[in-house]
């Protein structure tokens, strides 16, 4: 349709002129000695529009024959860049299918061209480090190292990532800290800083970073929890036999972390080792009046000294609860045949071997008769321990 109305348009201005053209009656007298020549004005306009036309077209054609080898070095350049581009799209793609040869192949095409050399530079390190060839890796890495300007923060992550992938975790590490440095504080870099620290042992920095994941939601509750109690296990077994320490690293645990029945069983168990029974026995019945937990209830026993009369008065308050408790009832039998209550130390620990035959509870009973002085019945008890 707009082709028609531009035909319609040329047609109608066509006639237009030649009914301007009939009826000019003009011309135009050129005189140059000896010679005159007579045109009409019609004549003349259709020259100089001619001629103008012919001088455009003249004019046009020096002036592309000259740009000429200009134009030929920007094609070639145009080419050139093209072919990088592609070189580096399929270094990428054969990155992600695997095909780690091929990735390093085309992402040295793509460096070699100038193109990206920072990013093609990473893909060819990457490749390289998928191949297990160390050296080309760590070349390609220096290389990248030079276009900081370009790809700096990418250039850390890698060099983060891949010497973890290689256990090089020192290394992993100052790459991070530079990368924190320069503020990056971004989800990935700290994923891999937990992993780092993880690996070095540095517990209490794990559980800032396990903190931080989790406030940024990059960690669930239920994902940061276990990384939670690790930490707080490792950093409390690094203050044994340190009795102030450790009692105020267990007062810093917020009260929400300090309710798991494992990590109250480690801090009691570290803090009898040291001899503090009263603080033991403070966590222990702090963390069942939370949860009940066997376990737990058996470390309650294990300390020989602090106010062993007040443990078993909770113990027996624990038994109304948890009469069938074997775990509770052995520890009632430890506790009193510290106390040398020799009756009620016999009742609770054959009331727990009649729930559930335990070596422990055998050996506590055998150690009982023992001091008792009936051997007989002691050499029964330490077959049965033996026979477990």
């Amino acid at each position: 349709m707009r082709i028609l109305l531009w035909l319609l348009t040329l047609a109608a201005l066509a006639v237009g002129l030649a009914l301007a053209a009939r009826y000019n009656d003009g011309y135009v007298l050129m005189v140059l000695p000896p010679w005159r020549v007579e045109l009409s004005l019609n004549l003349l306009v259709l020259l100089e529009l001619l001629g103008f036309l012919l001088l455009y077209l003249a004019l046009r054609t020096v002036a592309n024959t000259l740009a000429l080898p200009q134009t030929v070095r920007e094609y070639r350049a145009r080419r050139h860049r093209e072919q990088a581009e592609r070189a580096l799209a399929e270094a990428i793609r054969y990155s992600f299918e695997g095909r780690f040869g091929h990735a390093l192949k085309s992402a040295v095409s793509a460096h070699d061209a100038g193109y990206a050399p920072g990013l093609s530079a990473l893909v060819a390190a990457r490749s390289a480090h998928a191949l297990h060839e160390d050296e080309r890796e760590a070349e390609w890495l220096a290389r990248a190292a030079r276009f900081d300007t370009e790809s700096r923060n990418a250039r850390l992550m890698t060099e983060a990532e891949l010497f973890l992938d290689a256990h090089r975790y020192a290394e992993a590490q100052a790459a991070l800290d530079l990368l924190a440095a320069g503020g990056q504080r971004h989800i990935a870099a700290l994923r891999l800083a937990l992993k780092s620290q993880r690996a070095l042992g540095d517990w209490r920095e794990v559980l800032r970073l396990v903190r931080l994941l989790e406030k940024t939601r990059a960690l669930s509750a239920l994902q940061a929890a276990p990384l939670k109690l690790r930490a707080h296990q490792e950093n409390m077994r690094a203050l044994a036999l340190q009795a102030v320490p450790l009692a105020s690293y267990w007062r810093e645990i917020p009260a929400s972390e300090r309710r798991s029945p494992q990590l109250s069983f480690e801090a009691a168990k570290l803090l009898i080792a040291v001899g503090d029974c009263r603080g033991a026995q403070i966590i222990i019945e702090d963390a069942l009046a939370d949860e009940w937990d066997s376990g737990l209830v058996a470390a309650y026993a294990e300390c020989s000294g602090g106010d062993i009369l007040g443990r078993i008065a909770h113990a027996e308050a624990w038994l109304k609860a948890h009469p069938r408790d074997a775990e509770l009832l052995l520890a009632l039998g430890r506790l009193c045949r510290q106390q040398e209550l020799w009756g009620k130390a016999q009742s609770y620990l054959e009331a727990s071997l009649s729930l559930a035959s335990t070596r422990p509870a055998h050996i506590e009973l055998a150690q009982l008769f023992d001091r008792l002085e009936r051997p007989a019945e002691a050499d029964r008890h330490y077959r049965l321990a033996a026979g477990i």
